[in-house]
């Protein structure tokens, strides 16, 4: 993986095409997010867990987008900065600074943690 290869990532995710996002990801993909429903985060294992917790984020934020993404990759290792701009169901904006931490094998996302940080 390269900063190429994470920018189209982003980009994935910015056109809601839950193909291409899982095409970066490997069959035994773990994603852990920075908070959510539990308190502190989650872990989903495995191609299909995964796959359905990040469609279930545009059930959530049907016009999420990723702004201000930057990214940074190292050997095995990448990162992605970026804002999570969406609307919430009661018609209010939302907008948290974030980022992935990833971990990579065989060309592949093996690892994706998510941290979230409020911008009040």
């Amino acid at each position: 993986m390269n900063i190429d290869d994470l920018r189209s990532y982003c980009d994935a995710w910015n056109a809601h095409d839950i193909d291409k996002i899982m095409a970066f990801m490997s069959q035994e993909c773990v994603f852990e997010t920075g908070g959510g429903a539990e308190k502190f985060g989650t872990r989903y294992t495995g191609y299909t867990q995964v796959k359905s917790r990040f469609m279930s984020v545009w059930h959530d934020f049907p016009d999420v987008r990723f702004e201000n993404s930057s990214h940074f990759v190292a050997a095995d290792r990448g990162c992605s900065e970026w804002t999570f701009v969406a609307t919430k169901s009661d018609g209010s904006l939302i907008e948290v600074d974030g980022c992935d931490l990833f971990t990579f094998q065989n060309g592949k996302i093996a690892v994706k943690r998510t941290f979230l940080k409020n911008r009040k």
